[in-house]
């Protein structure tokens, strides 16, 4: 689990808006559509691997994957949520 000190100083690599976690029921969304060999991230690459939660931006509009307890802050990386829906 994040600490709420580094969640207060994570920032997004892109824009530099506040990052703070995803909702479970969001991540397990996400998951659902992994599963399903439904997801891509940012630079086109079928995911994988289950998320074990996610950084989200300040807008709702991109998710940064939390893998093994890390959090994953490279835009490529990226998981766009308006191409979700």
């Amino acid at each position: 689990m994040l600490s709420k000190e580094l969640l207060e100083i994570l920032v997004c690599p892109q824009n530099h808006l506040p990052l703070d976690l995803a909702a479970k029921d969001l991540v397990e969304s996400l998951n659902a559509k992994i599963a399903k060999r439904a997801l891509k991230n940012a630079s086109g690459k079928l995911l994988e691997d289950k998320l074990d939660g996610g950084l989200i931006r300040a807008d709702k509009q991109v998710l940064y994957p939390i893998l093994d307890e890390i959090p994953i802050l490279l835009a490529d990386e990226a998981i766009r949520l308006d191409e979700t829906q």
